[in-house]
């Protein structure tokens, strides 16, 4: 039933006509669970995800997995009559190089939303890099930058901050970052998270600062929670110059961990796109960041009740789902 589902939905938007003006954006954040290539990179970490290693990483599981997250992010477009708007942006963690992201926006579905895609190798040792979606007739990057957030000198080496600075319409300036912090699995890295918060508060600020009519979207998987103090304190602060989308959200989580949720992904907007009598062209449909959990999504959760998230994995042992965490998103509007 499923499957019937998505191919009739992908009839639908084969044929719908490419939107040329809108009024209403849909930014998505999605940390995809280890989306690697089959083949052995020499220079990257990656001989689990061969067919000969831990996880026996075959072509068929992963194009089943381009796929799986195809599907899912069409299905978190958004539809106006007989038209389907697939999402305007999509920032990714946890992606191996440009191939993936290829393979992803050409060889499946996808390829009928016109995406293409922004991504830096990172010096990160697990060889995964965040990255950016975005429809190119409707986004218009002009600056693209890979913010180096790795300590040499003590030889640590985490993923860089994605930047991206572009135009949406008549010109209006839409900023977005895409993150993905240092895991909670190592307790030194609680101070590599708050150093990261504080460089990246500085980009916010001297962002904000050069655009102040511009539109500003922090996006991605913290590996903390809104009210921890590297969040609240560190990265979002107390001036009101920003806005956690996630801190109210009525979501039980984008990630479960031994039986508890939690929202580790999470949307950050400056404050203008907040404010009713702001000049910035954008204003955010709701004060809410949106956690996305349909059903194909989720899995009944045996051991610990209610439902878990339908993952690829689960250490080395092949689930078959889409990922190990829920896509957030958040809707911006042009102001009328």
């Amino acid at each position: 039933m499923r499957f019937l589902t998505f191919f009739f939905f992908s009839l639908c938007l084969f044929f719908a006509p490419r939107a040329s003006a809108q009024e209403r954006y849909r930014l998505v954040f999605w940390n995809v669970e280890n989306l690697f290539d089959t083949y052995d990179d020499s220079t990257r970490n990656d001989d689990d995800f061969t067919p000969q290693g831990q996880f026996r990483w075959t072509q068929k599981r992963y194009k089943d997995k381009l796929n799986h997250l195809a599907q899912t992010l069409l299905s978190l477009g958004e539809q106006t009559g007989n038209i389907m708007h697939p999402p305007l942006a999509i920032g990714l963690a946890e992606v191996e190089n440009d191939k993936v992201l290829r393979d992803l926006c050409r060889g499946t579905i996808l390829r009928n939303c016109h995406y293409d895609f922004i991504h830096f190798d990172s010096p990160d040792r697990r060889g995964i890099d965040n990255a950016l979606l975005f429809r190119k007739e409707l986004f218009h990057p002009f600056l693209t930058q890979n913010i180096f957030v790795s300590d040499s000198a003590s030889h640590f080496f985490t993923r860089d901050i994605l930047l991206v600075e572009g135009t949406v319409g008549n010109n209006d300036t839409l900023i977005l970052i895409v993150n993905h912090f240092p895991s909670k699995r190592n307790a030194d890295n609680e101070h590599r998270r708050k150093e990261i918060a504080q460089r990246l508060r500085y980009v916010m600020d001297t962002l904000s600062a050069a655009h102040p009519n511009g539109a500003l979207v922090v996006m991605g998987d913290f590996n903390s929670t809104p009210q921890e103090p590297v969040i609240q304190k560190t990265l979002v602060g107390n001036d009101g110059r920003y806005l956690n989308l996630m801190v109210d959200s009525d979501a039980l989580g984008s990630y479960k961990y031994q039986g508890r949720w939690s929202l580790l992904d999470q949307i950050i907007v400056s404050r203008n796109v907040a404010d009713n009598a702001s000049p910035c062209p954008f204003q955010i449909s709701s004060d809410k960041g949106q956690v996305f959990s349909p059903g194909f999504l989720l899995q009944d959760d045996e051991r610990n009740m209610g439902q878990k998230i339908y993952r690829t994995f689960l250490g080395p042992k092949y689930i078959g789902g889409y990922s190990d965490h829920l896509p957030v998103y958040v809707d911006l509007q042009k102001r009328k």
